[in-house]
């Protein structure tokens, strides 16, 4: 089966690379994990451009840049019955396919993507993005 085409709100198997691995000099990441697709554009030469959060069952170190994947969706999903959250101060931008998009794991070589989070809870990841964003221009605009 091929790539499925980047749609937001898909959530693939993708080699993410947190920001302490590239800080401490790596170019991959250490693991392939399922990472919800964010943004999805075009460059100026035409190539689509895409943008994932990761999704981890670390429990995040502050509640405000995550957000909590709901039991039901992560079944809906496949994913595992633990506890897992969409960490949105850590994000991954890429040229689609890109070289770290990978098939589910699980016996699934044909499929690269595990499934959409329903509109509701990407919904809510996008509100809480944009007022993590808000909230970093208020903070740069004290510091002048």
């Amino acid at each position: 089966m091929p790539l499925p085409s980047p749609e937001v709100g898909l959530v693939i198997c993708y080699e993410f690379l947190w920001s302490h691995e590239f800080s401490a000099g790596q170019a991959e990441g250490e693991k392939r994990r399922p990472s919800v697709l964010l943004v999805v554009t075009k460059n100026e030469s035409g190539r689509i451009v895409a943008v994932v959060a990761p999704i981890t069952r670390l429990e995040p170190r502050d509640p405000s840049v995550a957000v909590e994947i709901p039991a039901k969706v992560k079944t809906h999903l496949g994913l595992d019955g633990n506890r897992s959250w969409v960490i949105l101060d850590e994000l991954n931008e890429f040229i689609w396919p890109g070289l770290d998009v990978y098939p589910i794991p699980g016996g699934r070589p044909d499929r690269y993507e595990y499934g959409f989070i329903p509109p509701n809870l990407f919904d809510q990841i996008k509100q809480k993005i944009l007022s993590l964003d808000e909230l970093k221009k208020n903070v740069i605009g004290r510091e002048r």
